[in-house]
């Protein structure tokens, strides 16, 4: 379970324009430099293709988007820097973000760039850098485009050697590598005869999870804001307080299950048979579950995800390993120890047998095999694993406000408690824990907080806040 409380403003935002692990973002129109304009668009896809180039390991790059209404204008401006530079282009429209990952190494592309801003509202848009390997950049790999990008060090092509631009719809493909994994049984779920219903906040997830769903012979779906118009008919991340419609629309409709994905359907969250949420959180621990009855290895999540997935892996005698927040840090952690399953507790779920990317898609086709073979209802499925409660916040950031100060300051406090320091702050209490740090795609703090009850898990989210408020 989970609740987001905006418990502290400190003023708004002064910057919308970030650059981190998550790829590039900011808020549409605008000045260059502080917003997402035209102009950094061009810039950064001409740094990004520059970085593609000067590897001399081909010159393809897939490009897929969202439907957020800036996507076409964003797209056709990096479709076109990339071809300006040499570079040739298998645009993939309308695609989720797994999709195009999978298609960078189906299709031996050089890398890829999707255009989305994930969970954040419409003003928003991204380009999310992926390496060869259809993975997100490395920190490294980040800084050295982020240079090129400083320096327009950019050298365009002459025009007899200007990129070529083909098109290609790669979501059955992606369907159909799912459809192949071992532990995904399309027979289970077409015998369970599933009525289901899908929120995919007007965007891609509209287009592939029917689809994906029919491809497992469920007949009975239930569409909601499924038209991708961009227009988003909720906040776009998928917490409980934006789902109402959903929650009553499974219900009405007596669905054994409600599937919710954000717009660029890397992150899933589920609604129980009587409406309730199943917890976002705890998308990844269900699978997790699934995953190790049937292969034994190491998990990973990041540190502002449930303990109750440490619980789970050890139970099956298993290593647990946590990672800094960001896909591409999980991604390394579960390398670096072999994990059979990991992902993040926004619902971001990360099956290494299929891809190392978040992928709602390959979680929905597991959780649903999971919910086949167990023969339970989806509630009595989440009332099966530990319960526990995180307390979701954020603080937005002021202008000048020193905040690595601040997390040292906050570790002296504390410092007769465990403290693990690997990304921001994070705080144990006797169980419970709290977790502190800049966001990777918004100008705020986010502070998290985990114990057995709301009520508990909110207390210690505000007693530190307060004390931020107090060091400030």
């Amino acid at each position: 379970m989970q609740r987001a409380l905006k418990l502290l403003n400190f003023a708004p935002p002064f910057m919308t324009l970030i650059k981190s692990i998550s790829g590039i973002r900011g808020t549409i129109g605008g000045i260059p430099e502080q917003n997402l304009t035209p102009i950094d668009v061009v810039k950064f896809a001409a740094a990004y293709g520059s970085w593609i180039l000067s590897k001399g390991e081909g010159k393809l790059v897939v490009l897929g988007r969202d439907a957020r209404l800036s996507g076409p204008m964003v797209h056709a401006l990096i479709s076109s820097t990339l071809s300006g530079l040499g570079i040739d282009v298998v645009d993939l429209g309308l695609a989720t973000t797994p999709t195009v990952e999978v298609a960078v190494t189906a299709l031996q592309a050089s890398g890829g760039i999707i255009i989305t801003a994930s969970h954040n509202p419409k003003q928003w848009n991204a380009l999310k850098l992926l390496n060869a390997k259809g993975e997100f950049i490395s920190d490294d790999d980040g800084k050295e485009i982020l240079g090129l990008a400083e320096a327009s060090d950019f050298a365009f092509a002459p025009v007899d050697e200007l990129g070529k631009v083909s098109s290609m719809d790669f979501l059955d493909s992606h369907i159909e590598m799912i459809l192949a994994l071992p532990l995904v049984d399309a027979e289970a779920i077409k015998a369970k005869k599933f009525k289901i219903a899908v929120d995919a906040i007007n965007s891609v997830g509209g287009i592939a999870v029917p689809r994906l769903l029919k491809a497992f012979g469920v007949e009975e779906i239930f569409e909601l804001n499924c038209e991708p118009t961009g227009r988003f008919a909720h906040n776009p991340e998928p917490l409980p307080e934006h789902l109402g419609e959903i929650s009553s629309l499974v219900k009405s409709k007596k669905c054994q299950l409600g599937i919710v994905v954000d717009p660029d359907v890397d992150r899933l969250a589920l609604v129980c048979e009587d409406g309730e949420m199943f917890g976002e959180e705890y998308t990844l621990v269900a699978v997790a579950d699934y995953i190790l009855k049937n292969t034994p290895g190491n998990t990973v999540s990041n540190l502002s995800s449930t303990r109750a997935l440490r619980e789970i892996t050890e139970k099956a005698g298993q290593a647990y390993h946590a990672s800094a927040v960001g896909e591409v840090n999980v991604v390394q952690k579960m390398k670096e120890c072999g994990a059979v399953i990991g992902g993040e507790g926004n619902g971001g779920i990360i099956y290494p047998e299929l891809h190392y990317g978040r992928d709602a898609l390959v979680g929905i086709a597991l959780f649903l095999t999971h919910l086949s073979k167990s023969g339970l209802k989806t509630a009595a499925l989440r009332a099966s694993y530990p319960s526990y409660v995180i307390s979701k916040n954020k603080a937005e950031l002021q202008p000048g406000m020193d905040i690595d100060a601040v997390l040292e300051a906050l570790k002296q406090k504390y410092k007769k408690h465990p403290i693990n320091t690997i990304d921001g702050v994070k705080i144990e209490f006797d169980g419970d824990w709290v977790h502190l740090r800049k966001s990777n795609t918004e100008p705020i703090i986010r502070i998290y907080a985990e114990s057995n009850t709301q009520n508990t898990a909110d207390a210690l989210a505000r007693k530190v806040i307060q004390d931020i408020g107090d060091l400030i």
